[in-house]
């Protein structure tokens, strides 16, 4: 099965004075599972609730092989969707609402089994849903995405309240649909959830792309974690020479500079160093970096 390209094109939306997304533009190829990533309240949910037809831009356009969503003759057969796992009838069985959607899809009853057997539920779903933990919505919210056999699958958080076995499966998972040639958009807040199921990345930070590119993009650099008595001293130092400190439990992370070039700087600013330490910097580190460590104004 080959998946539709998904298409952001100068893709916005204000909420008021607030920019939650600003001028969004990427593609999601076929065959790949693409992460979607940055903290909470950079812009990933409103983002993905524009593609699906669920908010209105304020410009620019999100498109599935060219297509708005809402335009699509057969949605759940050609896009499969899971954005909000709490949102099912606490009432109802995990069957029951997969039959009523399908029911209203025209979706064959055997799909239902096919969807439940792949999301490892099939022997709790004839529980009520208000019984489920979170991962198990996760799961329902997920084989409710896979119930039409859809060629494209846009997930937002999808590992959330899973436990390690499930976040084994479903990386596992998610690899398998995209060697089927579906496409795979996946958003997460955190790089570590997702970094070993993706094929590439689109970081966004307040709304706006910080970096797009496969993981090996983000190789890792070498950081310097330096310190002082006088950390006030060292700060305004590392300020004046246009360095950027992150604070860590160690002392001040410096990316840019090495060991040998801080301690002439410190030595000029008559700042005495307790510490002067190159490390090299993880996966999660970098991205960090790159949006901040702050929430974001968008949602």
């Amino acid at each position: 099965m080959t998946g539709s390209t998904i298409e952001f094109r100068a893709l916005s939306k204000h909420f008021g004075a607030v920019r939650a997304v600003d001028d969004l533009t990427f593609t999601v190829q076929p065959g790949a599972v693409t992460g979607f990533l940055g903290p909470n309240g950079a812009g990933k949910t409103t983002s993905l609730r524009m593609l699906l037809g669920l908010v209105r831009p304020t410009s620019g356009s999100a498109t599935f092989g060219g297509v708005p969503y809402r335009e699509l003759p057969r949605p759940l057969a050609t896009v499969g969707t899971a954005l909000e796992a709490a949102s099912f009838n606490p009432g109802r069985s995990a069957r029951d609402h997969l039959r009523v959607y399908a029911a209203a899809a025209g979706i064959p009853k055997s799909s239902i089994e096919r969807a439940l057997g792949l999301t490892g539920i099939a022997e709790a779903a004839d529980r009520r849903v208000g019984g489920f933990s979170l991962g198990m919505r996760q799961r329902l919210g997920l084989a409710f995405a896979l119930l039409g056999d859809p060629g494209v699958l846009v997930l937002d958080e999808p590992i959330n309240g899973l436990d390690p076995e499930g976040i084994r499966w479903i990386r596992g998972l998610l690899q398998r649909l995209a060697a089927e040639g579906r496409t795979v958009l996946v958003s997460s807040h955190l790089l570590s959830e997702v970094q070993q199921s993706v094929d590439s990345v689109v970081i966004i930070s307040r709304g706006r792309i910080v970096h797009e590119g496969s993981l090996d993009s983000l190789a890792p650099g070498t950081v310097v974690v330096v310190d002082s008595p006088d950390r006030a001293g060292l700060r305004a130092a590392l300020a004046a020479a246009g360095l950027t400190a992150t604070e860590s439990e160690a002392g001040l992370s410096v990316a840019g500079s090495s060991a040998t070039d801080l301690g002439a700087l410190a030595l000029r600013a008559a700042v005495p160093l307790s510490l002067l330490k190159p490390e090299r910097a993880g996966l999660e580190d970098v991205f960090l970096d790159l949006v901040g460590t702050g929430e974001g104004t968008g949602r």
